[in-house]
C-alpha cells in the first residue's frame, strides 16, 4: 500500500501525519502553551510583553505612560496606559531604554506628547487586559480611547502591526521618535515619506547607551492620505488615512542599527508580503523549535509553566545585532561586516555570567560561539572584553570583568567556532586594563576600600574573573600564567575580618573601614554592589578552600552559612531595593547569592542544599504576574531555575562542571549538537528532596558534580531520590 505523508500546520507547531497501513501519527507536544508572558510583569520582574522571535532585535511590544523602576521594559501588570507599540525593549532589566520607533494608531486630534494621568492628553490610551493576547511571537491589545484593536508579530529584524480602525476620515498612525526609556534622550531624529506606502528614518539618542543609533524602514499595505510632522523638531509623524469601520492596516517596520540600506534589505528579506498570520506562525515554530532544546516531563503544570516561561525568558535576549548582509556598527562606532559569525548585543554579563550564558553552552553552544566572537570584536575595537554592553555601548554597568569569566568558560568547555588562544589573549588584556580600580588592584593586590566606591564587591568579582584566566590558561597549556592568576585569585582574603567573620571594606593603611553594620546595603556609601556583608561572603565559590581556611574549619563555614539562612533581614533606609526574595540574609531576588545554596553541595552537606533549593523554587518562583522575586535581569533568574529545575548548576564559573541539586522533573531531554542528553529522576516528591545515588550511562557516579565533557557525548544521568 501506498504510504502517504502530509504536513498540518497546527496552532502551535508543526505536526508530521503519515497515514496508510501502519496508521500511527507522531505527534509532538506543543512547548509554547506553557509560556505564559504575564510571569513577572509584576512585582519588581520588569520582564518584556509583546511578540519577538527568539534572541531577535526586534522586540515589538507596548510602552506605557510611567517611567519609573517598574517600567524598565515598558509594561507592568499595576498599569494599563499604552503611548505606543515600540520595535526594541528590553527584558528584566534594572535600567530603562531603547522602546525606538515607537507606532501609535489614533483617531481624530491628539497632544503630540507622552501624556500624563489626565484623560485624553498626549497620545496615550487605557488598554483593555480583559481582551489582551498574549503568547509567543504574537501580541493582542485593544486601545480603549480609539476604539482601535492592536495586533504584532516579528521576525528577527522586523516588526509587523496590524491595526484594525472604526470608520474615520481622521485616521492615522503616530511615529513617536521622542520617547525613549527613563534614561533615553532623542539627540537626532529623521522621517520622510519615500513612496505613497513608504517612510523611513532614524533615531539617535543617548542615555544608558550613550551614542545609540537606529534606522528603520516602514511600508504601510495602504496608500496614506498624506505625512505631517509634529511637535519638537517634528519627531512625531504622522501618517494619514480615512478608514471604513473594522479597516486593517498593516505596517512593517524593518530596523538595524547600521543604516537605512540596513533596514530596507532586512524589512526586504524577513517579510517580502503581507501574510499576517504566515509571518505570526513562522515566528511561533521558531519559539517552539528552541523550546524544544529541553523537553521535560513532569505531572505538575505548574512546573511546567514555571520551566517553560523561564526558558522562553532566557531567549528574549541577547539580541541579534547585525543586518542580514553581516554588516554592524562595532564598539568604535563603525560600520563592520561580520565574517563567519552573527554579532549580538544587550549582554547583561553580571548578572548572566552565573547561569544564563552556562545555560547558553549547553543549549545554544554554536550561538554561543557568536557570542564570544562578538566579545572579542569588541575587545579589539573597545580595548578590552564587555562588561555590559547594550546597542554597540559599553555601560560600564556593575562592576567586575564578567565577559572574561563568559570567555573563559567557552575555552574550558572546549566550545568549537572561536580562536581561543585570541581569546586567552583578550582575558589577560582585559584583566590588566587599569580602568574601574584595576591599576591599583594591580599594583597594592586589592582594591582599599577609600580608592573605589563598591569595592569589596567590585574585587570578589575580578578574582572570580582571575580564576577564569587561570583555569582557561591550564586547559591551553599554559601553567605559567595559570599559576601566576591563581594567586591574583586569591585577593577577596584581603577584605576578611575574623573577628567579624565577614567581608569588609579595607583602607589604603591596612585598617577596616568603620562603622560597620554586616546589613548595611546603601548604594551611595556601601563596599558592596546591590547587596551587604551577609552575601558576599560567599562571593567566592573559585575558591571554596580558602573559605574554609579563612574560617579556620569546614564546620565553622557550614555554621556560618547555616546563619546566613536563619539571620533576619531588615532593609534599612536608603538600602538596595534589589535585596529581595529573601531566606534570612540569603537574596535569591539578586544575582550575588545565586551559587550560595551549592555551597552546601561543595562543602558535603546535599541535603541542605535541597532543603533550600527547593523552597526557592517552589516558593519563590510562581505562576502569577509577580511570580519572580526580583529583576529578571536579561535572563539569569530564569535559567537559574531552569538548570535548578533539572538539577544541575555551574556554582564555580572557573570550573566547568554542574553540581547536582534537587531536581523537579521526572526526566529532561537536553538537546546537544550530538544528540540527547537524559536527565531522569527516579523516587521524586515533594519530600524526597535529596540525592543519594545516581549513575551515568549505567556507571555510579562517584562525584556529587557532572563535568561539561560528560554531557556533551549524550547519555544518561539518572538520580536516585530519597
Amino acid at each position: 500500500m501506498e504510504m502517504k505523508s502530509k504536513l498540518i500546520l497546527g496552532t502551535a507547531m508543526l505536526m508530521v501525519i503519515t497515514t496508510g497501513c501502519s496508521k500511527k501519527e507522531v505527534e509532538a507536544e506543543a512547548l509554547t502553551q506553557y509560556v505564559d508572558m504575564r510571569i513577572g510583569t509584576g512585582d519588581h520582574g520588569h520582564v518584556f510583553m509583546g511578540a519577538s522571535v527568539p534572541f531577535g532585535m526586534v522586540q515589538v511590544g507596548p510602552t506605557s505612560v510611567p517611567q519609573g523602576w517598574d517600567w524598565c521594559s515598558g509594561y507592568h501588570e499595576s498599569d494599563s496606559t499604552v503611548i505606543g507599540f515600540s520595535q526594541t525593549h528590553l527584558s528584566g532589566t534594572g535600567i530603562g531604554d531603547l522602546f525606538d520607533i515607537t507606532l501609535m494608531p489614533v483617531i481624530g486630534e491628539v497632544t503630540y506628547s507622552r501624556g500624563d494621568s489626565i484623560e485624553g492628553s498626549g497620545l496615550w490610551s487605557y488598554a483593555d487586559r480583559s481582551k489582551e493576547v498574549s503568547r509567543p511571537g504574537y501580541y493582542r491589545v485593544p486601545l480603549t480611547r480609539y476604539g482601535i484593536d492592536a495586533e504584532m508579530t516579528a521576525t528577527t529584524r522586523a516588526g509587523l502591526h496590524r491595526f484594525t480602525f472604526p470608520a474615520s476620515e481622521e485616521a492615522a498612525v503616530v511615529f513617536d521618535l521622542q520617547n525613549g526609556g527613563s534614561w533615553d534622550r532623542p539627540t537626532e531624529t529623521c522621517i520622510d515619506s519615500v513612496s505613497p506606502t513608504r517612510v523611513e528614518g532614524y533615531r539617535y539618542s543617548s542615555g544608558w547607551a550613550r551614542d545609540q543609533r537606529v534606522y528603520f524602514v516602514a511600508e504601510f499595505s495602504k496608500p496614506m492620505a498624506s505625512l505631517t510632522r509634529h511637535g519638537q523638531d517634528g519627531m512625531y509623524g504622522r501618517v494619514n488615512f480615512s478608514t471604513e469601520k473594522d479597516e486593517p492596516i498593516m505596517v512593517k517596520v524593518g530596523i538595524s542599527p547600521t543604516s537605512i540600506e540596513g533596514a530596507s534589505k532586512n524589512l526586504a528579506q524577513e517579510i517580502p508580503g503581507w501574510d499576517f498570520e504566515g509571518v505570526e506562525q513562522q515566528a511561533l515554530q521558531q519559539w517552539e523549535k528552541a523550546l524544544a532544546k529541553i523537553k521535560i516531563q513532569t505531572p505538575d503544570e505548574a512546573t511546567k509553566k514555571k520551566f517553560y516561561t523561564a526558558l522562553y525568558h532566557t531567549m528574549l535576549q541577547p539580541f541579534t545585532f547585525c543586518d542580514v548582509d553581516g554588516m554592524y556598527r562595532g564598539a568604535d562606532g563603525e560600520a563592520h561586516k561580520a565574517e563567519g559569525f552573527t554579532p549580538y548585543t544587550v549582554f547583561s554579563l553580571w548578572d548572566t555570567y552565573r547561569a544564563a550564558m552556562p545555560l547558553y553552552t549547553l543549549i545554544e553552544s554554536e550561538r554561543y560561539a557568536d557570542f564570544i566572537n562578538t566579545f572579542l570584536d569588541i575587545a579589539d575595537q573597545q580595548g578590552r572584553l564587555p562588561v555590559w554592553h547594550l546597542w554597540g555601548n559599553e555601560t560600564n554597568c556593575m562592576v567586575g570583568n564578567p565577559g572574561v569569566i563568559a570567555v573563559g568558560d567557552a575555552i574550558n568547555k572546549d566550545i568549537p567556532g572561536f580562536d581561543r588562544q585570541r581569546a586567552l589573549e583578550a582575558m589577560t588584556k582585559t584583566m590588566a586594563d587599569p580602568g574601574r580600580g584595576g591599576r591599583v588592584r594591580n599594583e597594592v593586590g586589592f582594591i582599599p576600600s577609600d580608592s573605589l566606591r563598591r569595592s569589596v564587591a567590585t574585587d570578589e568579582e575580578y578574582a572570580i574573573a582571575d580564576a577564569c584566566v587561570a583555569s582557561a590558561a591550564r586547559t591551553l597549556g599554559n601553567s605559567q600564567l595559570a599559576d601566576s592568576f591563581t594567586v591574583r585569585s586569591h585577593s577577596y582574603r584581603n577584605y576578611f575580618d575574623p573577628s567579624t567573620g565577614f567581608m569588609r571594606g579595607k583602607l589604603s593603611n591596612g585598617s577596616w573601614r568603620t562603622p560597620f553594620d554586616p546589613g548595611k546595603s546603601n548604594h551611595e556609601v556601601t563596599d558592596y554592589c546591590e547587596g551587604n556583608a551577609w552575601q558576599y561572603i560567599w562571593l567566592a565559590p573559585h575558591d571554596v578552600e580558602g573559605l574554609v581556611e579563612l574560617f579556620g574549619s569546614r564546620d565553622a563555614l557550614l555554621a556560618k552559612l547555616d546563619s546566613t539562612f536563619t539571620v533576619e533581614y531588615v532593609a534599612a533606609e536608603g538600602s538596595s531595593p534589589d535585596i529581595s526574595g529573601c531566606i534570612g540574609q540569603y537574596a535569591h531576588g539578586n544575582e550575588p547569592s545565586h551559587s550560595t545554596i551549592y555551597l552546601y553541595s561543595m562543602l558535603g552537606e546535599p541535603e541542605k542544599a535541597a532543603e533550600h533549593l527547593r523552597y526557592v523554587m517552589d516558593k519563590l518562583y510562581t505562576t502569577e504576574p509577580a511570580g519572580l522575586c526580583g529583576n529578571e535581569d536579561a535572563g539569569q533568574m530564569s535559567a537559574w531555575y531552569v538548570l535548578s529545575a533539572i538539577g544541575l548548576y555551574q556554582a564555580n564559573p572557573a570550573e566547568p562542571v554542574y553540581w547536582i541539586g534537587s531536581p523537579v522533573i521526572d526526566r529532561a531531554e537536553i538537546a546537544i549538537p550530538s544528540g540527547i542528553f537524559t536527565v531522569r529522576v527516579e523516587g521524586n516528591s515533594p519530600e524526597a528532596r535529596a540525592v543519594k545515588r545516581a549513575t551515568l550511562n549505567g556507571a555510579e557516579l562517584t562525584t556529587p558534580y557532572l563535568p561539561h565533557s560528560s554531557i556533551t557525548p549524550g547519555g544518561e544521568l539518572v538520580l536516585y531520590m530519597k
